[in-house]
């Protein structure tokens, strides 16, 4: 495992940031998929939905989750670990004082500023 200092890890945040904005289109998109395919929120008008509807929507439903696995997995390609994608919350391996640590990064912060133990979280998170 390679770790990280705050300027590594600020230089990825350009990177970083477009992935998670695509994480959050794309888990946007399936949940409407799957609002939508729900058949008890089915409007009445649309409870003869053709079966081949029915598939494509089923079919678009498995590739947004596809694409969302391999975007994590872009993510976590750089070394840094994805904690929350609700949050936007990036954690970077670092050594602090000679022992690992996490550097923390929440999306829409310009850089990293926070760092936490390895046992800790996001709400254990302290200024660097």
């Amino acid at each position: 495992m390679s770790f990280f200092s705050p300027e590594k890890a600020n230089a990825l945040i350009p990177l970083l940031t477009p992935l998670i904005d695509d994480l959050w289109r794309m888990r946007r998109e399936l949940a409407i998929k799957l609002l939508e395919a729900d058949p008890a929120l089915r409007k009445a008008g649309r409870a003869g939905t053709a079966a081949s509807e029915r598939r494509s929507e089923r079919g678009r439903c498995s590739e947004l989750k596809a694409e969302i696995v391999r975007t994590i997995s872009r993510i976590e390609a750089y070394g840094c670990v994805l904690k929350d994608i609700d949050l936007g919350l990036i954690d970077f391996p670092a050594l602090r004082n000679g022992r690992p640590v996490f550097l923390c990064w929440k999306a829409g912060e310009g850089t990293v500023q926070h760092w936490h133990g390895t046992d800790e979280n996001f709400t254990g998170r302290k200024t660097l």
